[in-house]
């Protein structure tokens, strides 16, 4: 044909040609059949979801075979009544050698008409194409006849390499590929979607899908034709914000006490995929879905997103230690918040887990922190390997051989010698003892070890697995005092993610080691509690950014000389308005771990109690008068306090002495033991 009898469908079928790319074993398996003198099969049935490329498979489909010879006929089931006479009709008399039947679910009363009926009476040598969502139904595979005649294709994503192809195609920039990519995961319909977007704003892209409105309808126009109720649409949200949704998470975020019958309609959509922990979206749609609603309403979808945690949190609580899979699925929830999500590798979340260390793996995990980190922090590695194997977890995916590591040392069951032999355990001890010293018996814990085999610190498997075996440490121990990270290199990198979890940079703890400078994180549980971590982190998971935790005040851990020099100061300071705002006992355990906050008020409270404690006893009784009249209702001067007492100023002076060393005994004790003795 010369160039000026080319009409307009001409060059339509070049245009949609040139963009068609992957799919390349479907169509060699179409053209291997068009070749045959009698095709191995009779029926090709293709499904997916709704703009995952059917049509243009077909369109495709349709081209190789009238270039082979072949006489076509194309059915839209959106235009022909779902009927036998109808679709004889479109088929007219003389029946071609390719039929291609589109949009197959409007036809879906017909399946078995065409099964049992109208199928077996095509000669031989005839190839039906089919394309629908849903696939064939199961009688096709319980015929044995059919089972032979019959090749089932599930159309997937594009592979990234066809996705890449297809952008190049577009003339879109290699440098923005990868980041389309991850908006639509290969998603033919998505990057179309996307290149018009780029388009449209003068080659910026989205954050996020939600931030491109339009595109999310299209989308979501092709996934979900028609919703039955309001009651199924909201199960569709629930279903998109989890990983995996089972009857009892449908129910608690529903608020009902019955909901099989959306579950099973969930069951049933294309879109859906059942699994051993529950129902989940194909990943484009779970998107496109997630990010509708929370454009369309961010209250209801800040409302599903709470009560979805709540449920998790019981399944947890209820499970403890036995389960990890509530915890990657509340790590799972922050895919969309915008400050952290790119933490985590979300193309492998749920591909790796964790394993106890074994001899075995000794090796690998010397090696792989000798490349990333260097041979100094591997002897380190190898140090505790010998004394808290059992503080190390192994990271690992489909082989037997560990693609990272990490370690959460117990710094408490450490000897003085071990914590000065390493320089991160040592600063990060000495940080505890220095703003917060635990108890006797309490428990201090420090990430200190961190490396993927293949990405070291970088979003991994290992962060993923890192990260949801911590959340649950955390919440299934309610002994927690202090817990640091110090297994980053120092850098403004990780700030973000730290500010989301509540844990402070600790810039005196830092340190080296082989050159390499490595910050430290810390939180206190006994300031903030799970229950509170818990209410803090809720609503930061879907997003906005959170402002940096303010460092606490740091618990000042007095000498004995100190701690009695603080004290005698408050006591002198009792009589002054303000007198006690700066004692440096409101940083210490003594009022610090007192029931609300830590004011001068509270040390006032603290000092009276203590103070009315010491008449308990007859000697006590003698020694309360003196404290009375010099702190808590002070006469004017010493001399004037003695005279109202009738004592001699060198008695009143004598008792006032060992008065105040009761209160400092006392109050001494209650710091070192939390008690009083």
């Amino acid at each position: 044909m010369t160039d000026d009898a080319r009409t307009v469908a001409d060059r339509l079928r070049s245009a949609r040609r040139r963009r068609f790319v992957g799919r390349a074993g479907e169509v060699e398996l179409f053209r291997a059949a068009l070749d045959a003198d009698e095709p191995p099969f009779t029926v090709l049935f293709l499904h997916g979801p709704g703009g995952i490329g059917k049509s243009a498979l077909l369109t495709e489909m349709v081209e190789l075979a009238e270039l082979a010879g072949a006489t076509t006929t194309r059915v839209d089931g959106r235009t022909v009544e779902p009927s036998p006479e109808s679709l004889r009709a479109v088929l007219g008399p003389g029946m071609s050698s390719v039929v291609f039947i589109d949009t197959f679910e409007r036809l879906a009363p017909l399946e078995d008409w065409l099964r049992e009926t109208f199928l077996p009476t095509l000669a031989t040598n005839v190839l039906v194409v089919i394309a629908g969502r849903h696939p064939p139904a199961r009688s096709w595979s319980d015929d044995p006849g059919w089972r032979d005649l019959l090749r089932t294709i599930s159309l997937r994503n594009l592979a990234p390499d066809d996705a890449r192809a297809y952008l190049r195609v577009a003339e879109v920039p290699d440098e923005k590929h990868e980041r389309m990519l991850a908006l639509t995961h290969g998603h033919p319909l998505a990057l179309s979607l996307l290149v018009d977007v780029l388009a449209q704003t003068a080659g910026e892209l989205p954050a996020a899908l939600v931030e491109a409105p339009d595109a999310v309808r299209a989308l979501l126009a092709r996934f979900v034709d028609s919703v039955p109720s309001k009651r199924h649409r909201a199960a569709l949200e629930v279903c998109a914000h989890v990983r995996f949704t089972t009857e009892a998470l449908l129910r608690a975020a529903l608020g009902e006490s019955d909901c099989a019958d959306v579950f099973e309609w969930l069951c049933e959509l294309a879109i859906i995929e059942p699994g051993p922990l529950g129902l989940a979206p194909h990943e484009i749609a779970r998107d496109v879905l997630d990010a509708d609603l929370r454009w369309r309403d961010p209250e209801s979808y800040l409302d599903v997103h709470r009560r979805v945690r709540a449920h998790l949190i019981e399944v947890l609580d209820a499970t403890a230690q036995q389960n990890r899979w509530p915890v990657a699925d509340l790590v799972f929830l922050h895919r969309h918040n915008p400050s952290i999500s790119a933490y985590w590798d979300w193309s492998t979340f749920g591909r790796a887990f964790p394993d106890r260390y074994r001899a075995e793996y000794r090796e690998s995990i010397l090696a792989m922190t000798k490349r990333h980190q260097g041979p100094e922090q591997a002897e380190l590695v190898d140090f505790w390997l010998a004394r808290q194997p059992e503080q190390f977890v192994v990271v690992r995916a489909s082989g037997s051989a560990p693609i990272g590591y990490f370690c959460r040392l117990a710094l408490h069951d450490a000897t003085e010698a071990e914590l000065a032999a390493d320089p991160g355990t040592h600063a990060m001890w000495d940080y505890a003892t220095r703003y917060g010293r635990p108890r006797p018996g309490e428990p201090v814990h420090a990430g200190r070890f961190l490396v993927d085999a293949e990405l070291n610190q970088l979003a991994s498997p290992t962060i993923n697995v890192v990260t949801a075996c911590s959340t649950q440490f955390w919440l299934s121990r309610p002994d927690l005092t202090w817990d640091f990270i110090g297994a980053f290199e120092a850098s403004d990198a990780w700030e973000p993610f730290m500010a989301h979890i509540n844990f402070h940079r600790a810039h005196d703890a830092e340190y080296e080691v082989g050159g390499r400078r490595y910050a430290v994180y810390a939180h206190d549980w006994r300031r903030v509690g799970i229950p509170e971590w818990l209410d803090l982190t809720s609503d930061r998971v879907v997003g906005g950014v959170s402002a940096r935790p303010a460092r606490p005040a740091p618990e000042l851990v007095l000498s004995q000389p100190e701690f009695a020099d603080a004290v005698r100061c408050a006591l002198r300071g009792m009589g002054r308005g303000g007198g006690l705002e700066r004692n440096p006992l409101l940083r210490s355990k003594v009022v610090a771990d007192r029931p609300g906050p830590a004011t001068g008020a509270a040390l006032r409270d603290l000092l009276v109690t203590i103070v009315e404690s010491v008449r308990e006893d007859a000697r006590g009784e003698k020694l309360y008068r003196v404290l009375d009249r010099t702190y808590l209702r002070p006469a004017p001067t010493q001399e004037r306090a003695a005279e109202l007492l009738g004592l001699p100023f060198s008695t009143y002076r004598r008792h006032l002495t060992q008065g105040i060393e009761r209160v400092i005994a006392e109050m001494w004790h209650i710091e070192l033991y939390g008690t009083r003795r």
